[in-house]
């Protein structure tokens, strides 16, 4: 059996998108469960909106996930250039010989005379072609004259008449097109460089690449795809087509409706957000597949030892922010304390916080199971680094009574006496003044934590007051007396 070879193939014209991260998963997860190859290819045949460091996000963003790749650009491999735009001479060959065989031909249409058959309403096809300006409306000689005087061109697929092209995808079941549908389709534009049609053909073919894994989108172009295979005499990759994503309202999710719901389009934007690149691959790998059982949190390692193609659904997948922010959550958790320590940093330099190693451990450990994402640690806990600026205005208003002031401050006075600062302290000497002054221990506590952190919910209060440590506690607790009366 042939060596299973699978190929991502983002093209630089922007930078990798989350759609776009979730290809190049599948095609990994394929590829590593086969013992296949996976190769990085940069379609970057479209000059005109190329953008200049997109290539380089493209390779950053998949080593950030940790999906390495077989055979790049970067690496090189059997099958080098791995640039579109390196490998001209390769399909500028084809295209002559699709031309010479008769499965392609030459046209010469101004785009004044395009537009017209468009207003027209028609494709340029089998019904039209004949009326256009090209070399099967032409002597052989007029057309080498005109290609000699390096006039513009553009070179077309010649579909045929009343036929059927069929193919059978892994995911999508039997594709049926009948090929009046289908236009004579530019394989060459008028600057020499080939389309992603003619482009995409010739490197899987050459490339010997096995199966071809992307999104639903290229549908309606694959029986293009399938005819220059029949009129190269070449065999067809198997084809798998990946379900839409779809927005959490519905429809396509474009940047424009992930901008209007607060998610995320580029996967660069997943790092700077301090998301978990293993939470952000096990969601997109859910979004679409399924392991056929309960269990919902993975590794990249446990989803290449499940994964399979057999298990990706037709139907389109909603994306869905909360269950997005879940899987970070849980990543996070599993995450060893000096990992989350080198996570945590640069959001806590980003807000100007420069504290102790040692002191941002004792922090990690307090809140490591309350943490969403790793910016929380430097926002939704900033009172663990600064005393609070304000109260909860709810949390005044429900939790500090009228002897709230003289519990903390009696509260506080115990605290600075102490000579042992354990959380066993602590709580001994809250429980004891609560029965002092005949109160339940809830009567001091919640305004305790609302006095050192402005809020009132956190970690358990015994554990924060350790923390914080005792000189910083007292001052909190009398701060806050002060403040609120």
């Amino acid at each position: 059996m042939s060596v299973i070879r699978v190929r991502f193939a983002p093209s630089p014209t922007g930078y990798l998108h989350i759609g776009g991260l979730r290809t190049a998963l599948y095609c990994y997860l394929f590829a590593r469960s086969q013992g296949g190859k996976l190769v990085l290819r940069i379609e970057d045949t479209d000059r005109t909106r190329f953008v200049k460091d997109a290539e380089d996000d493209i390779v950053q963003n998949l080593a950030w996930c940790g999906l390495d790749v077989d055979e790049s650009p970067m690496l090189g491999g059997p099958f080098a250039p791995y640039r579109q735009s390196e490998r001209q001479n390769l399909y500028r060959k084809h295209a002559e010989s699709l031309v010479d065989s008769g499965h392609a031909y030459y046209a010469f249409d101004s785009s004044d005379s395009i537009a017209e058959l468009r207003k027209r309403n028609k494709a340029y096809d089998a019904s039209t072609r004949l009326q256009m300006d090209n070399s099967l409306t032409h002597p052989k000689e007029v057309v080498s004259m005109r290609l000699e005087s390096g006039e513009e061109y553009v070179v077309r697929l010649c579909v045929p008449e009343d036929v059927t092209i069929q193919f059978d995808d892994l995911i999508k079941g039997a594709v049926k097109v009948d090929s009046a549908n289908i236009d004579d389709q530019v394989l060459v534009k008028s600057d020499g460089m080939p389309t992603y049609h003619l482009a995409n053909v010739v490197d899987d073919h050459h490339m010997a690449i096995t199966h071809v894994i992307r999104g639903d989108e290229w549908i309606p172009s694959t029986p293009k795809h399938i005819l220059l295979y029949q009129a190269f005499g070449w065999q067809p990759p198997a084809m798998a087509h990946l379900p839409l994503i779809l927005s959490p309202t519905g429809g396509k999710l474009s940047k424009r409706s992930a901008q209007r719901q607060g998610i995320p389009i580029n996967v660069s934007d997943y790092l700077s957000k301090g998301y978990e690149p293993q939470a952000v691959i096990n969601f997109l790998a859910l979004l679409g597949w399924n392991p056929g059982t309960e269990d919902e949190v993975f590794t990249l390692e446990e989803l290449v030892s499940t994964f399979s193609l057999g298990r990706v659904g037709s139907a389109p997948a909603k994306f869905d922010l909360d269950k997005l922010n879940w899987f970070n959550a849980q990543h996070l958790r599993r995450l060893d304390i000096e990992v989350l320590l080198e996570r945590v940093r640069p959001f806590l330099e980003e807000h100007g916080i420069a504290v102790q190693d040692a002191y941002i451990r004792k922090v990690c450990l307090l809140v490591h199971d309350r943490l969403q994402h790793a910016k929380d640690l430097a926002t939704n806990f900033s009172y663990c680094f600064a005393d609070p600026v304000t109260f909860d205005p709810k949390g005044v208003k429900k939790r500090w009574k009228s002897d709230a002031a003289s519990l903390v401050n009696d509260y506080s006075t115990r605290l600075d006496a102490l000579t042992s600062f354990s959380e066993d302290a602590l709580e001994f000497e809250l429980r004891d003044l609560a029965a002092s002054r005949k109160v339940g221990a809830g009567r001091i506590i919640h305004p305790v934590r609302l006095a050192v952190s402005g809020t009132t919910a956190g970690p358990g209060l015994f554990a924060l007051l350790r923390v914080l440590g005792q000189r910083t506690c007292v001052r909190r607790l009398r701060n806050a007396v002060t403040k609120l009366g």
